[in-house]
């Protein structure tokens, strides 16, 4: 058919010329006309515009004003119409002149044929609108010839055809493809799928499953895929589904047969389970290096302000004097805990799912063992079963998680009420903060709330997970897709806000002062009183009502208790004496208690070692 297209297109070519000749020849008779008929134009317009005055009679006597006046308006309707004609007839003369373009008329059945020569010829290409016209028709052919020539040397992304699909008679729905596809989130998961690909060819290949050239082959396409992920240049494909085809299908078009052989004795589902553990395993020795760095900045500010009191709180009342370092140390125990049930939660984590298979096992006379060692598990998920199903490591992961996320978020809320003006404790960082886009005064502490709000999130995921998993029967579901996305976003939460509290911590400055005007409004050091009285005979809940009735009359006065005088505190006990004003100050509060736990800087500064040592 192509030959003849040439032919059509050069015979039309050849009609060009002929009929672009003999266009110049009318065109030169027509201006030549033209000419002649515009000078008789002139002149009729010439002598339209000489046309006198019509000539309007004069009154008539007799006439009322009324019948003036119709006949007034008759004659200038009579004029108009004068005038209209006298153009109608000008525009009548030129029609007369011009010649209308004759068009060539295409047959419909020619249109029908060009159609259809050029769908036959780009099967694949798409065209919008086809032009009807010969000359156009060429240069749509010309084009879609050239397209269907590079066509033929690119290789396509994807056939459109999934590798499941040979028991289905029909192709999957566009919109099920859509909402069922999973690889624009699990492609995170490639490094950890080519890792396991590999261990799981090698194994193959040492059982005698398959040959030594076609493990040469898949370890030299995996390698190219790794590479051409890390570079970016891997087109990932819908069709494909998830990240675990959209390798495979690249490894066959670059390994061949051995690419389709890589599957053998696994299925998706322990596959995925594998991938995933693979990849929470890394990730949580991550966040155990940020929960780290967290704790130094933590123990380094606790061990510079060892000795500086501040009141602590309790139900947000001014309870007792601490020190800052004291206090910053009450977060490092509750990270350490983190750090910890993180520990725990990866030993269970790292159980090798693969060699399950979809549930039951497989025929062939795998090596499992051989696997976890290469890969680095610690031990084998027993039951196969099981093994595809369990999303357990998952939840205690994200519960973990959701844990140290409360445990940031309470330190965020005191760094918040910290650095109000109500409290004025500490100062942040600049660099830390946002102003108002109204209010120029303001320095907010919009990273502590963003990490404070961020918990949420996290505790969220946690809340799916279980939701997800309450009613699956066994083995796998599908709905296990939905388990990576709030796995996936509590990792990156918990990584970010751990990373940024660490720079806020270091970066905090203390401001004693207002730490010492709490403390001197609040009665901090009550309980003190109270212990003086019982290590002077007195039983404590004497003592208790003793200090009780004495921090009222300090109230009354309008003062703190550690200022009354001293023969005021003796109307309440006569066992207080001059040394009891001693115990009343913070620096002698903290001092007293020198144990293990305690508030005494020598304490903290002994804690914040230990802590570090621990790291």
């Amino acid at each position: 058919m192509q030959p003849e297209i040439a032919e059509q297109g050069r015979r039309h070519q050849c009609g060009e010329h002929q009929r672009a000749r003999r266009a110049r020849h009318r065109f030169a008779g027509y201006r030549a006309q033209r000419g002649v008929v515009a000078a008789r134009e002139r002149r009729h317009q010439h002598d339209d515009r000489q046309a006198p005055e019509p000539i309007r009679q004069p009154r008539e006597p007799g006439r009322s004003r009324e019948q003036r006046h119709q006949l007034d308006q008759q004659q200038r309707l009579e004029e108009r119409r004068g005038a209209d004609e006298a153009i109608e007839r000008r525009t009548e003369r030129r029609r007369c002149v011009e010649r209308p373009r004759k068009r060539k008329r295409v047959d419909p059945h020619q249109h029908a044929c060009h159609h259809r020569q050029i769908a036959e010829i780009g099967q694949q290409i798409r065209i919008d609108v086809l032009p009807y016209t010969r000359h156009g028709y060429v240069q749509v052919l010309n084009r879609i010839q050239a397209d269907c020539a590079s066509m033929a040397t690119k290789p396509q992304a994807g056939s459109g055809r999934q590798l499941w699909s040979g028991r289905f008679r029909e192709p999957v729905d566009e919109r099920v493809k859509r909402f069922s596809a999973s690889v624009g989130f699990d492609q995170r998961l490639a490094k950890q799928d080519i890792a396991g690909s590999l261990a799981h060819a090698r194994m193959l290949a040492a059982a005698g499953i398959i040959t030594k050239r076609d493990l040469t082959a898949i370890e030299r396409g995996l390698g190219r895929i790794r590479r051409e992920i890390e570079a970016g240049s891997f087109a990932w494909s819908l069709d494909a589904e998830d990240v675990h085809l959209n390798i495979e299908r690249r490894l066959t078009a670059l390994a061949g047969e051995a690419g389709k052989r890589l599957h053998t004795a696994r299925s998706r589902n322990d596959q995925v389970a594998t991938d995933l553990r693979l990849w929470l395993r890394e990730e949580i020795d991550a966040i155990d290096a940020a929960l780290a760095a967290l704790l130094r900045a933590l123990i380094a500010q606790a061990e510079r302000h060892a000795a500086l009191v501040m009141p602590g709180f309790t139900h947000l009342q001014v309870a007792q004097p601490v020190t800052f370092g004291h206090h910053l140390l009450a977060y490092v125990a509750m990270l350490e805990r983190d750090r910890v049930r993180l520990a725990q939660c990866r030993s269970r984590v790292n159980q090798l799912p693969l060699g399950a298979a979809a549930l039951a096992g497989t025929s062939f006379p795998i090596q499992r063992q051989r696997v976890a060692r290469e890969l680095g598990f610690e031990g084998l998920a027993e039951n196969s079963i099981d093994a595809v199903s369990d999303r357990d490591f998952a939840i205690e992961f994200c519960a973990c998680a959701a844990l140290a996320m409360v445990h940031l978020s309470r330190l965020a809320e005191e760094i918040v009420l910290w650095s109000s003006p109500r409290f004025g404790f500490v100062r942040l960082p600049d660099r830390y903060c946002t102003g108002s886009s109204i209010m120029p005064q303001k320095k907010n502490p919009d990273v502590a709330e963003l990490v404070r709000g961020k918990s949420a999130r996290v505790i969220g995921s946690l809340v799916a997970l279980l939701a997800l998993m309450k009613a699956q029967p066994l083995a796998y579901n599908k709905d296990n897709q939905e388990d990576k996305e709030p796995l996936f976003d509590a990792v990156d939460t918990l990584k970010d806000c751990l990373a940024i509290f660490g720079g806020l911590i270091a970066g905090l400055v203390p401001v004693p002062r207002a730490m010492r005007a709490a403390l001197a409004e609040g009665h901090a050091t009550a309980t003190d009183l109270a212990d003086y009285l019982v290590r002077k005979g007195v039983a404590f809940r004497d003592a208790h009502e003793a200090v009780a009735r004495a921090v009222r009359e300090a109230e009354r006065r309008g003062t703190d208790l550690a200022r009354l005088p001293l023969a005021t505190l003796r109307r309440f006990s006569p066992k207080i004496g001059a040394d009891a004003k001693r115990v009343l100050t913070p620096e002698g509060s903290v001092a007293s208690r020198n144990h293990v736990g305690g508030t005494a800087p020598a304490q903290v500064r002994k804690a914040a070692a230990r802590a570090r040592k621990r790291l």
